[in-house]
Formats: C-alpha cells, sequence, structure tokens
C-alpha cells in the first residue's frame, strides 16, 4: 500500500500528461547527464535538497540552445532595421542604449525560462489555467496577432535579401514563398531531434555574425567613438525617437511565450529542488552567452551604418529595402561585395526568425486552446496566418520602398500594443509562491522586474501616442482610438489586479 501511494503523484502526472498539451513528449527531451557524484547527493540530501551542484562544462553544453534560439528575436530584419537607422541618424550615441536594452531583454527572458522550469508549463498553459476563459481568449488572439505582425516582417526581410541575392530577378513576392517553405524544413529538421534544430540556429546565427563583422571590418569605424558611445549616456533632440525605438523593439511577446517552452526541452527532475535551481543557473549562463552575442552582432551593425552615413542627406532615407545598394555604394564592391555580404546576413536573419515565429506559434496554439494536433498540420495553420497577409503585402507594396516603411510603422504599432499582454501575466506568475514555490522571484527582483515592465511599456506607449497622433485624424477614427485606448487600459488594469488573487493551478488539479 505505501508503494502505491508512493507513486500516486507520478500516476497522476502521467495522466495529466496524456490529457494535456505539452511543450515537448518526454522522448523528446534532452538527457541531461549525471555526473558521478550526483546519486551520493540523492542519497544523502533527498527531494528536499535545495542548492544546486558544482558547476559542469559538460552539463552548461548540454542546456545550452534554447536561449540561442530566444536570442534569435533580437536579431531579426525588424531589429536589424532599427539598427541601422539608429546608427544612420544618432551615429554612436546610442550604443549605450543598445546594451542596456538588451540587458532590460535578458531579464525578461531570465524570468520567462525560470517560469519555464520552476512549474513544467509554459507561459500560455499557465494563462490558459489561471485567468478566466474569456480573457485567455483575448491574451491568445493577441499573442497570436503579435506573432503575425513579427512574421510578416521577417518574412518580408528574407524576401528582401532574396531579390538582393539574385540581382532583382526574384520579385519580392517569389521571395515571400520561398520563406514559406522553411515551415517544412523545420518540420523536417525536427524529426531529428531538438539538438539538430539548435545546431542548425547556431550556423544561421554564425552566419550572421560572420556577416557583419566582414561589414564591420571592411567599415573600419572609430574605436574611440564606440567605446564613448557605449560607457556615455548621450541624447539629444533629433535622436530622441530613434531611442525610444531602440528600446521599444527588445521585447517581443512571442519570444516570451517561446522561452518558457524552449527551456522545458531538457530533463529537470521537479521532484529534487536542486534539479531545478541547476537547470535555472545554467539557463541564466547560456541566455546570458546567448544574447551577449545579439549584442554585438547588433553593434556591428549599428557602427556599419553610424560611420558611413552619420550626419549625411542619406540618413533619413535608409530602410531595409534599399540599405544594401547604399552600402554598395559607399564602400563599394571588391572580391566580396559588400551588398551580396549584407544580403547573406539579412536572409540568416530572416529564415532564423521565421522559422522561430513557427515555433512560437505551436506553443502559443497549442498552450491556449489546449488540442493536441499534429505537428505538421499546426506549422502549416500558424505559416498560413502570416504567408496569406505577406503575400498580399508583396504584391501591393512591391515596387515602393515608401509604403513598405509605412507598413513597418504599422507593424511595430502592433506589436508595441501586445506587450503588456506578456509581461503583466509573467510578471505576476513569477511572483506567486502559489505557483512557482520556493523558486518565486524575491522583492527586489519584483522591484526591479516591475520598473522595467513600467519603462517598457511607457516607451511603447509614447510609440503608439506620436504615430497615431501623426496618422489618425477625423472625428470617427479619433472616437474609435478613444474607445479602443480606453478598453486597452482597462484590460491591463484587469491584468494586474487578477494577478493578485491567481488560484494556484496544482491547487486546482489535486482537488
Amino acid at each position: 500500500m505505501s508503494r502505491l501511494e508512493n507513486n500516486l503523484p507520478l500516476l497522476i502526472e502521467r495522466i495529466d500528461e496524456e490529457e494535456e498539451e505539452t511543450a515537448y513528449d518526454e522522448a523528446e527531451k534532452v538527457h541531461i547527464v549525471r555526473d558521478e557524484d550526483d546519486d551520493e547527493r540523492d542519497l544523502e540530501y533527498g527531494v528536499g535538497c535545495g542548492g544546486a551542484p558544482p558547476f559542469s562544462w559538460r552539463k552548461l553544453w548540454l542546456f545550452t540552445g534554447p536561449g540561442f534560439l530566444m536570442s534569435i528575436a533580437f536579431l531579426d530584419p525588424g531589429n536589424l532595421e532599427g539598427d541601422l537607422q539608429a546608427g544612420a541618424i544618432a551615429g554612436y550615441s546610442l550604443l549605450w542604449l543598445l546594451m542596456w536594452a538588451t540587458a532590460m531583454g535578458l531579464l525578461v527572458q531570465l524570468l520567462s525560462a525560470r517560469l519555464g522550469v520552476a512549474t513544467g508549463r509554459h507561459l500560455a498553459e499557465l494563462c490558459r489555467e489561471e485567468y478566466p476563459t474569456w480573457a485567455g481568449m483575448v491574451l491568445w488572439v493577441m499573442a497570436e496577432l503579435a506573432l503575425i505582425g513579427s512574421d510578416i516582417q521577417e518574412v518580408i526581410g528574407s524576401a528582401i535579401a532574396i531579390k538582393i541575392l539574385t540581382n532583382g530577378i526574384l520579385p519580392l513576392w517569389a521571395g515571400v514563398v520561398i520563406t514559406a517553405l522553411d515551415c517544412f524544413v523545420f518540420l523536417f529538421l525536427e524529426n531529428y531531434g531538438i539538438r539538430k534544430l539548435e545546431a542548425v540556429f547556431a550556423v544561421l546565427i554564425a552566419t550572421m555574425a560572420v556577416s557583419f563583422a566582414w561589414m564591420f571590418g571592411q567599415a573600419k569605424p572609430s574605436g574611440s567613438e564606440l567605446l564613448v558611445g557605449i560607457l556615455v549616456p548621450k541624447l539629444s533632440s533629433r535622436t530622441i525617437q530613434k531611442a525610444v525605438g531602440v528600446v521599444g523593439c527588445i521585447i517581443m511577446p512571442h519570444n516570451v511565450f517561446l522561452h518558457s517552452a524552449l527551456v522545458q526541452s531538457r530533463e529537470v527532475d521537479k521532484r529534487q529542488k536542486y534539479r531545478v535551481q541547476e537547470a535555472i543557473n545554467y539557463y541564466t549562463i547560456e541566455s546570458t552567452l546567448a544574447l551577449f552575442v545579439s549584442f554585438i552582432i547588433n553593434l556591428f551593425v549599428t557602427t556599419v551604418f553610424a560611420k558611413g552615413f552619420y550626419n549625411t542627406d542619406l540618413a533619413d532615407s535608409i530602410g531595409l529595402v534599399n540599405a544594401g545598394q547604399y552600402l554598395q555604394d559607399k564602400y563599394g564592391g571588391g572580391v566580396f561585395p559588400i551588398l551580396y555580404i549584407w544580403g547573406i546576413g539579412l536572409l540568416a536573419a530572416g529564415q532564423s526568425s521565421t522559422i522561430t515565429g513557427t515555433y512560437a506559434g505551436q506553443f502559443i496554439m497549442g498552450g491556449f486552446l489546449n488540442f493536441k494536433m499534429k505537428k505538421w498540420m499546426r506549422a502549416m495553420i500558424t505559416r498560413s496566418c502570416a504567408i496569406i497577409p505577406t503575400i498580399i503585402v508583396a504584391l501591393w507594396f512591391d515596387s515602393s520602398e515608401a509604403t513598405l516603411d509605412v507598413l513597418n510603422e504599422w507593424l511595430n504599432v502592433l506589436q508595441s500594443i501586445q506587450i503588456p499582454f506578456a509581461l503583466i501575466p509573467l510578471l505576476c506568475l513569477v511572483s506567486k509562491e502559489q505557483i512557482m514555490g520556493s523558486f518565486k522571484i524575491g522583492p527586489l527582483y519584483q522591484t526591479i522586474a516591475w520598473l522595467v515592465a513600467a519603462l517598457v511599456i511607457m516607451i511603447n506607449g509614447y510609440l503608439l501616442l506620436e504615430f497615431f497622433s501623426s496618422e489618425v485624424s477625423g472625428i470617427i477614427y479619433t472616437g474609435f482610438v478613444t474607445v479602443f485606448t480606453a478598453s486597452y487600459g482597462a484590460f491591463i488594469v484587469y491584468l494586474i489586479a487578477r494577478g493578485i488573487n491567481f488560484t494556484p493551478w496544482r491547487s486546482k488539479a489535486e482537488s
């Protein structure tokens, strides 16, 4: 009888896993090799042990992967366009802000990873369980809209790169169709295991690093100005809008959902507290390294355009569409023309970010709706949601750079609107002992996290205010925006108030 009682929690856990959608099946997870002293530690300290084992390079390698997939959202074509425009308009003066914005993004992503490891569930699943059905559906729709907006930018970026690399032979819409096929590449790679997929993303990140480092070397930016730009905070009336944009585009709503699911790709024994703490520690190291790499790549892009176009007549007209040609005109050809190096880096950024977008879409849909579906079918649905509107956009805007820039502004607004609907649930969840247990964040960490979230939300609110004040006119549009803003603010207040009184999902499962 005692043996049955001891195994009962495991039986309940297995039944729950069979009935509910999970991020990864047990067979898909990466096995974490145990060190020689692990068994002795288990016997000595037992289930309640809280301290993490000594550092192991082998284990760090096994935990490495999810953070680099997460970091791709910091390197998508939308961020690269923000980098090049910040460099062209503000020179080196916003590099300090790029560094601190990346640090703020790291803080948010570490909270997302902590949530996934400590609970064994990802953010979309917890939102479904902790909020009423109507609120969960609103959060799901918002997450899908953010994902679609991001995906359109990423697919358009890939299509622009393909157009560059084919000397304009393939139009924008053809590049969109080719990029859509990455869905099948993703499915093919996923069949070979998560580590193979992570290796492909490592190659794509390395491609970006080499491409933009080569451009950095060819541009030969000033080392002293670069160092001053990183260490000395500086803002002016001309650069304030770009500064707001640098911070505003760092937090990607779908990426917050994604990271909390990716960390579950490793075997972690939730019954052993020190195992959970160990996983959190390794993911912290790995995510920090990944975002340091992304910061260096973003720095390369910003400084190349700062060196070439700051204080020139072209600075205000540079965008993702014409950046390659401007680089070619400025730095010339050579053995490896900089236009094609830029195209290769942009293609790697676009392809990697669209595949991670497909990945995020699967977790968001499965988590909020809680239904099992074959991976190829879910990937096709997720892909179609973005590809169909993107093809329409490509056909409509193919011949006009100005209209593509306007579209990009609207897509940035779409994603800015969604940010509170990922950040607020995340912060409420990781602050609750009923949900996180002993791994909830402490008062100081909570204060810092809420200040960062408030700063990001206010900055994006400023962007929205600036955008709508310049784009919206007339009584009807003004009335619509007023009603929307009131509803939007009321829902944010509701999310915060609801977060104070969460019903722990563990208690619901046991009742």
